[in-house]
């Protein structure tokens, strides 16, 4: 894919590569500890990359155009005061890293962990000026550290969604409004505002609001710069999204999908509120239904189980109808570690939000679907496609990316 010195050398070594940070919403979390620990494993040869979709044969055309994995410079904001070291020590603990690999790259979450700033809010502050604060640590972070740019990515805990209000249709209303309001966006939404005038791509990994709201499509493409999301597809979703076109395909009548998903750790105690777990139950049945192209029965349940921990389960039962009206089934059952599944995908948001980046592309990024339940820009939930449209698209991309980077 990319040469030894740039896959797995010292950062140092790559003369004037130029680096791209990485500010993490929710920089002290599972997400953001293991992608953190992974770059810096594969970067240093202690692991593979398995699981980082950029790093496969078909994205070799693009390959000397997104940043290498040791490029990457991590920061970020967060409300919690864990440190990044002992984080990785309870991941350790909980089987999600390996022991010997977390304590291997201690140096690289000692240097993240010194790049992350208070992210919680300020009484009385209004949002406008908050985000101006977000902006100012984003800024100070890139020049501190001479970064090429920075992408913001959000992988905090998911917000119930915002209730519709006039302020969101047009930027110059969001920005009246936020300079009276200290509640007015979600934090999704506001660090999504913050980037942007930052200069900077977002990335929505969570069902929030983030990006999705016209004043800040306005805003992003005002200032030049690109965003994607939402929900990360790691789990359930992945499987339908390969699963349900083959229905369609084989001419079978989809009837019902129902889904149970069992989980625990933090992302369980944050869905256990209904209000939470709306957004990311509704994108995953709109993911179903506009694949197959018609209404379908059942619903998916999200259920807190704080024994699993780091792990989740989802069991899902699919009713279906063939030749003669014959009724069939089909049952399944995905088990697997939230984080070593998601980080891998945020390293791979932020490599290509980078070409983005550089390519001058700006507003929402469709053909990153791929990597998500509720692709902005987007309705096509076909995981088939979706890979070929990213596929395609990072290799028109390389080019002019390849081209801006001689010019420079």
């Amino acid at each position: 894919m990319q040469d030894t010195a740039r896959s797995h050398g010292d950062p140092r070594s790559l003369g004037d590569s130029p680096r791209v940070g990485v500010w993490l919403v929710g920089a002290r979390g599972s997400v953001a500890t293991t992608a953190v620990v992974g770059a810096a494993a594969i970067a240093a040869g202690l692991a593979s990359a398995t699981g980082c979709v950029t790093e496969s044969p078909d994205f070799t055309a693009a390959a000397d155009s997104i940043p290498a994995l040791a490029d990457l410079v991590f920061g970020g904001h967060d409300v919690v005061d864990v440190p990044l070291t002992a984080r990785a020590g309870e991941l350790a603990d909980a089987g999600v890293l390996p022991g010997a690999l977390a304590a291997a790259v201690r140096p690289a979450l000692e240097a993240a962990e010194r790049e992350i700033r208070d992210g919680s809010p300020r009484a009385g502050e209004p949002q406008y000026t908050a985000a101006r604060r977000f902006a100012a640590d984003i800024t100070d972070f890139r020049t501190r550290n001479g970064l090429d740019q920075v992408v913001v990515v959000n992988v905090s805990s998911t917000e119930p969604l915002p209730e519709p209000d006039p302020a969101f249709l047009t930027l110059a209303d969001l920005d009246k409004a936020l300079a009276a309001s200290t509640g007015l966006l979600p934090p999704s939404s506001l660090y999504a505002y913050a980037a942007f005038h930052a200069g900077c791509a977002y990335v929505n990994f969570t069902p929030s609001a983030g990006a999705a709201l016209p004043a800040l499509e306005e805003l992003a493409r005002l200032r030049g710069v690109p965003h994607a999301g939402r929900d990360g597809k790691t789990g359930e979703t992945l499987v339908k999204s390969a699963l349900a076109p083959m229905f369609t395909q084989r001419a079978l009548r989809l009837r019902s999908w129902s889904g149970t998903n069992l989980l625990g750790g933090g992302d369980g105690a944050t869905l256990a509120d209904p209000a939470a777990a709306r957004s990311k139950t509704e994108s995953k049945q709109r993911a179903l239904e506009e694949t197959v192209g018609h209404a379908v029965e059942g619903v998916v349940h999200i259920d807190n189980v704080p024994e699993l921990g780091e792990w989740k389960t989802a069991w899902d039962h699919i009713t279906f109808e063939g030749f003669l009206g014959v009724r069939m089934t089909l049952q399944f059952t995905w088990q697997g570690c939230d984080s070593a599944l998601a980080a891998p995908l945020v390293l791979d948001l932020v490599r290509l939000a980078a070409l983005a980046r550089r390519r001058g592309e700006s507003g929402a990024l469709p053909a990153l679907g791929f990597f998500f339940k509720d692709p902005a820009a987007s309705s096509e939930h076909n995981l088939t496609l979706q890979y070929g449209a990213l596929t395609e698209w990072a290799a028109i991309s390389a080019e002019p990316a390849r081209r801006s980077e001689v010019a420079r």
